[in-house]
């Protein structure tokens, strides 16, 4: 079941541009926004980073904190603006490896509000030594494909730079 929420995937490496890319991205839909958190700050470092990210959004943005139940974070607010989740990574994580992304996808493809989401890309790197790690690496792949398939757009951030990977509108400025 197609609906009329745009779906948009962001890709990228460690300090690539992805959320500064999928904030600019969201703000083409003209809705009132929404930060879906999936970070938890457990140490100082991490408070830092979440810290950082709020003061360049700045004033106007509404935040969820889900670091679990995805899924039932863009249900309850569809219909209230356009969303950014950011991230799939940390979401992955916070299930260990075992998130339904599956679930993810069918409740992507029933929004009726865009929602933009930020993901990291780890496969391109040196295969992990141990199989924990293997295992969290194709897993995070299988999700990144998975989302990918369900949304209209996929942007890959590198140097600060988007390029659209899957089609939809060339400039991530222009209005929906």
């Amino acid at each position: 079941m197609e609906t009329n929420g745009h779906i948009t995937l962001v890709t990228g490496g460690a300090r690539s541009g992805k959320s500064d890319l999928a904030e600019r991205l969201l703000a083409r839909h003209r809705q009132p926004l929404i930060y879906i958190a999936t970070a938890e700050p457990r140490d100082g470092e991490m408070a830092e980073r979440i810290a950082r990210h709020q003061r360049r959004r700045g004033q106007g943005w509404t935040t969820i904190e889900e670091p679990l139940d995805l899924c039932r974070a863009l249900t309850d607010s569809d219909g209230l603006g356009a969303r950014l989740v950011d991230c799939l990574t940390l979401w992955l994580a916070n299930h260990q490896g075992q998130a339904d992304f599956g679930a993810l996808a069918v409740t992507l493809r029933q929004q009726s509000c865009p929602v933009v989401l930020v993901t990291n890309e780890l496969g391109q790197g040196l295969v992990p030594m141990d199989p924990l790690t293997r295992r969290f690496r194709d897993d995070h792949g299988l999700m990144n494909q998975a989302v990918a398939a369900a949304a209209h757009e996929v942007w890959l951030a590198a140097a600060g730079q988007g390029l659209r990977l899957k089609p939809g509108r060339d400039d991530p400025d222009a209005p929906v």
